[in-house]
């Protein structure tokens, strides 16, 4: 009997009427799901029971696989429904309830993931924790229902015990996230380290950091392109290019529909799970961008292009936001949208197609994809290129372009053809931060490929994310589904959207974007910011806390919320000429100084935020007509360039900017004074002027 038919058989729990997509997909378990409330807790209390929490997201494969083992299941749903109070988060929409019993399973078992599974007290605190667990225990991992039925009987019988380990659980996550971090100044030393760690972990085969797993990390990659600016030193920029090559060509990338997966399993980029994330192709976006002003390399621009129309096209709401992810699975199987067997090519493809594609995307008779567990092939390939198109056209005896064009015929049937099949679900939700991300990168991308149409792609998002996401009070609000904003929103939300509003204005000089930026940013200063030991809590000062109050440095598979609040607080110093703005974002570098100096490299959005207050970089402010400024500003910035700031004189900006009322009208069309150190440069009139000045300055930049 399918899933469906039996979801009718069954009356839904509570969760049918929450608008997460993931709480949504658990509606119809036998399991009495609850969502994060006090409902929840005060029956906790009341029953005196154990409260059992399960941490995940909608395009999560393992949660969908400890779903069907367990939560579909009758046997273990009797068992949580008799003796625990269960309730199901998306970590999405919490991220402050997955960060704090993130770290606590972190403390307790060395690791972390999702599913994030939870065992605790009627007041939250945890005294187990770990990740997925299969039904039935197996070859000496424990299985759920073994641990349910053991925890429900400890519970009862040696209530003592369970208790005092939960203190001591409460006692070391406050001790962590109350100790002061404070350490030295950080200096120019730490990005040297920075750089010699990644050296050390790189791949020189594969491209890439570490072995398997591999994760793309844009901002690694968006490091050494500054780093390699600031020394010259070619093995950083060869470590950038080698590792965007690879991933391009690898099975990470969607050869058919466009797009990155989430990471690989495997070092060669070849075995993805194939979940699509907003944020991972947001930040690519950015680091295919900046590294094709750096090296002029097509391919880069190319994939910034195909990137922007798989969002585009596959992940755009009607108001012009972005969704936050599609699943991997679909009709039950991982990948099985994006795989081929060898009888669906050969009925889609002519005889030479298929002999192109063959080589080129590497297929074999027996299919390359295995199953991640057992290893068994599964018939199906993933399409991937083991070789540029310049090295596959030479091998094969086609010019390039010709090649080219044949490639492009084969992805287009095969796009065709993949249309007809079930996708994957795609979670529907916007959110406030990985729009913010959004933002920056269609910004980033405009100004760097002279895509005016990326630009405009912004705004929308921008004007959707200012004319929706905010409440009454002028908070900024963290999720968007069916009409509705909703849940107060997060450091990330203020940093990664300050972020995308100031690239925003880089790319238009639309003062009102730069205004909503520094709304936010006083905002965030005001309600975030730690008087005492210095940087951001995630949480504001008026939202729901949470066994503890975090505050996060570490940059995982999006940068922190403090990293990138102090790369915003440097710029808006320097576009606002206010000085409290810089002394804010060397205080929040400083707030974790002994955590950055520690291990830099996993810190590296704060690595560029370090570069961009040591470099001193360096602002251009245009006067006079905007859309002549606008058209020069914005050819200047097809070149690589991360250390300037851009501003255009007028009524909006000088009311924020005292400094700009002492600036001359042109006595031509646009004069540019361009700032750095404090001081500026008597008026340029023309941008020529203003590029050899800037090559002046930092000798021969890049490109």
């Amino acid at each position: 009997m399918t899933k469906f038919l039996k979801m009718r058989e069954r009356k839904p729990n509570r969760l049918i009427n929450e608008k997460s997509p993931y709480l949504r997909q658990h509606a119809y378990n036998p399991v009495d799901w609850y969502p994060w409330g006090e409902e929840a807790f005060e029956k906790a209390e009341k029953e005196d029971k154990p409260i059992f929490l399960s941490i995940g997201y909608s395009t999560c494969h393992w949660c969908h696989v400890m779903e069907k083992e367990s939560f579909e299941d009758d046997e273990v749903a009797k068992i949580l429904n008799e003796n625990y109070v269960a309730i199901k988060v998306d970590r999405e929409e919490r991220p402050d309830i997955d960060a704090v019993y993130m770290s606590v399973c972190q403390m307790m078992t060395g690791t972390g993931g999702w599913p994030l599974t939870v065992i605790m007290t009627p007041e939250k605190v945890p005294f187990f924790a770990g990740t997925y667990f299969p039904k039935e225990s197996l070859y000496g991992r424990p299985g759920l229902k073994d641990i349910l039925i053991r925890i429900a009987q400890l519970w009862k019988e040696d209530r003592e015990k369970v208790l005092d380990s939960a203190q001591k659980v409460l006692t070391a996550l406050k001790q962590t996230e109350e100790d002061s971090y404070i350490g030295d100044d950080i200096d120019e030393s730490i990005l040297h380290r920075g750089f010699t760690e990644l050296f050390n972990s790189y791949d020189e085969i594969h491209g890439g950091f570490g072995s398997a797993p591999k994760f793309p990390v844009p901002h690694n990659l968006m490091f050494l392109l500054r780093y390699y600016k600031r020394t010259r030193n070619e093995r950083a920029l060869s470590m950038v290019s080698n590792t965007l090559t690879r991933m391009r060509l690898g099975g990470i990338w969607d050869h058919v529909g466009f797009g990155f997966h989430r990471y690989s399993t495997d070092r060669e980029w070849l075995l993805p799970h194939f979940e699509k994330m907003l944020y991972d192709n947001a930040l690519l976006m950015i680091a295919y961008a900046e590294a094709y002003q750096v090296t002029g390399e097509e391919l880069f621009a190319q994939t910034v292009e195909e990137i922007a129309e798989y969002l585009i096209r596959d992940m755009l709401s009607p108001e012009g936001a972005f969704y936050s992810a599609e699943d991997a699975d679909s009709e039950g199987e991982e990948g099985k949208f994006y795989t081929w067997t060898l009888k669906e090519l050969e009925e889609t493809l002519t005889s030479e197609e298929l002999e192109i594609a063959f080589k080129v995307f590497n297929i074999a008779g027996e299919g390359n994809f295995h199953e991640e567990a057992t290893r068994r092939k599964t018939g199906r390939n993933i399409l991937h290129m083991k070789k540029t198109l310049s090295e596959y056209a030479q091998e094969l005896g086609y010019d390039e372009d010709v090649l080219k064009q044949k490639i492009e015929d084969i992805r287009a049937k095969l796009f065709a053809k993949r249309k007809e099949r079930v996708r994957p679900l795609r979670d529907d939700k916007v959110l406030t931060d990985w729009n913010g991300l959004a933002i920056a990168a269609f910004s980033k991308a405009g100004t760097a490929l002279g895509r005016r149409d990326f630009i405009d792609r912004a705004k929308s998002c921008a004007d959707f994310i200012l004319e929706r996401m905010f409440d009454e009070k002028g908070g900024l609000l963290h999720r968007y589904k069916e009409g509705s904003a909703q849940i107060h929103a997060f450091l990330e939300d203020y940093a990664y959207l300050i972020w995308g509003l100031t690239e925003l204005y880089f790319a238009t000089l639309s003062g009102r974007y730069l205004l909503e930026a520094k709304k936010l940013a006083d905002f965030a200063l005001d309600h975030f910011w730690d008087e005492e030991n210095l940087g951001f809590f995630q949480t504001p000062d008026f939202g729901e806390k949470v066994l503890v109050r975090k505050k996060e440095i570490y940059d995982g598979a999006t940068p922190s919320g403090n990293s990138v609040m102090a790369y915003n607080l440097v710029r808006l110093s320097r576009i606002l000429s206010e000085p409290d703005y810089g002394k804010k974002a060397h205080q929040t570098l400083r707030a974790f100084s002994q955590v950055l100096l520690s291990f830099p490299s996993a810190h590296t959005f704060s690595l560029i935020s370090a570069d961009l207050l040591l470099t001193g970089g360096f602002e251009l402010i245009a006067v006079g007509n905007r859309e002549r400024a606008l058209e020069d500003l914005l050819r200047l910035q097809k070149r690589f360039l991360p250390e300037g700031v851009y501003a255009f004189k007028d009524e909006e900006l000088e009311s924020l900017n005292d400094f700009l009322k002492t600036l001359s009208p042109p006595e031509s069309e646009v004069s540019y004074y361009l700032c750095r150190d404090y001081r500026c440069e008597k008026p340029f009139e023309d941008i020529s002027q203003v590029v050899e000045s800037l090559s002046t300055l930092e000798g021969s930049p890049p490109r």
